[in-house]
């Protein structure tokens, strides 16, 4: 089993702050080698060359005759046996060993016969002067250390909460919010500082700024001609329909007011979709029993549908926009699905069922969709829009499925008393 890695560690603040963690501690390891080889031989070189300088005093009085002064002798204890065995072939050296608890370093030469002539010189200060250069290179790389950290740790901080920014902006303008704008100071030529350079964010914030900009002026143009469009439709149609009622009974006769009531409809649609679009819905509450409502529902629609009432509650809605969603989720079952169309209420839950192929993937993905067809198929045409405006402006939250067994399932979701 793979571990799983806390939510944290993929966060762009994590991941800085592990690259400078690393790099600092790299760089501290490297400063501090070469610190700590550089002191170390120049203290070590120091210490030999007053051994060597020492085993040349005491070799001079050797050679004399003389006595040897304290820490010269032949063959003294505590003389490394690499350093003797070096001595004795008849080469001179140095070493470094410990010597009655103490860093001694030790210098030998040959003597006469097999044996060494040594001096040994106390090293115990060198020996602190680098252990303090340690403990120095230490401390001081773990300040160097924290002190990037924090330095990095704001910087990134700063980059990372204008990018929760933008990003947070642009879950607002996909949920639908088009007015969300992210308004970074670097791009606002109100506030813009021209001494202080734009970055790469703030290049993100204004291209998305503008893309808001540019979708919500296209939707705006859209929406106004949808709805320029209706108005100019509805008055010639009121007139066709007036003559059409004229007309002396015939086939013809129905076939005309079938198209012209069939415009009327899509017309009042579409000045429907128009108000949604701009919000401009104003709800009338009222408290209503849910079982009582579907059944008036049904029998406006006229169609053979099954109302089944599991538990029955009362709700704070508005009636009409709450039958026009139900009345559109019956007529899309009966018209693009296949009966038995049931609707069930169960509790603030109503569920509207079909047995048919049930919804198109790119209904269920990307929710209803304006005179959509796909492969072919008759598409849904505004029912469903309409009826998912409707329920957003009612404070419901309108789903879209596909029954396990087969058939569409369209459930809306109501707040009870």
């Amino acid at each position: 089993m793979r571990p799983t890695l806390p939510h944290w560690s993929g966060t762009l603040a994590a991941k800085a702050a592990a690259f400078i963690t690393v790099m600092c501690c790299a760089l501290a390891a490297l400063l501090g080698v070469l610190v700590h080889v550089q002191v170390t031989n120049q203290t070590v070189g120091q210490a030999r060359d007053q051994a060597l300088q020492r085993l040349t005093q005491a070799t001079e009085r050797y050679e004399a005759g003389d006595s040897l002064k304290r820490g010269a002798g032949v063959d003294p204890p505590g003389l490394p046996r690499p350093l003797r065995n070096l001595a004795v072939g008849g080469d001179r050296g140095t070493m470094v060993s410990d010597f009655q608890g103490r860093p001694t370093m030790w210098a030998a030469g040959p003597a006469d016969g097999d044996r060494a002539l040594a001096v040994a010189v106390d090293y115990s200060q060198q020996a602190r002067t680098i252990q303090g250069l340690d403990r120095a290179i230490l401390w001081s790389s773990g300040l160097a250390i924290g002190a990037t950290l924090l330095v990095g740790a704001v910087a990134v901080t700063r980059v990372t909460r204008r990018l929760h920014t933008t990003a947070r902006v642009a879950r607002r303008i996909s949920a639908g919010d088009l007015d969300a704008r992210v308004n970074d100071p670097r791009t606002d030529p109100r506030t813009k500082d021209a001494a202080r350079p734009q970055d790469e964010v703030a290049a993100v914030a204004a291209a998305l700024d503008s893309m808001a900009s540019s979708l919500q002026g296209k939707l705006l143009a859209e929406q106004r001609f949808t709805a320029d469009v209706a108005h100019e439709l509805r008055t010639p149609l009121t007139g066709l329909h007036a003559a059409a009622e004229l007309l002396p009974p015939s086939r013809p006769t129905e076939l005309v007011r079938d198209r012209v009531a069939a415009l009327r409809t899509l017309t009042e649609d579409l000045l429907e979709i128009s108000r949604l679009d701009t919000g401009r819905e104003r709800l009338e509450l009222d408290t209503e029993l849910l079982g009582p409502l579907a059944q008036r529902v049904v029998r406006g629609a006229g169609r053979d549908t099954e109302v089944r009432v599991v538990r029955d509650v009362a709700v704070e809605t508005d009636r009409r926009r709450l039958e026009r969603v139900l009345g559109n989720l019956v007529a899309n079952a009966h018209k693009h699905g296949r009966g038995p169309v049931v609707l069930s209420v169960d509790g603030p839950v109503v569920t509207v069922r079909d047995h048919g192929d049930g919804f198109p993937e790119y209904l269920l993905a990307h929710g209803p969709q304006r005179f959509r067809t796909e492969g072919g198929a008759k598409g849904h045409g505004l029912g469903l829009t309409i009826a998912l405006g409707q329920a957003e402006v009612l404070g419901a939250r309108l789903e879209f499925g596909n029954a396990p067994e087969g058939g569409a399932v369209a459930a809306l979701r109501l707040a009870a008393e």
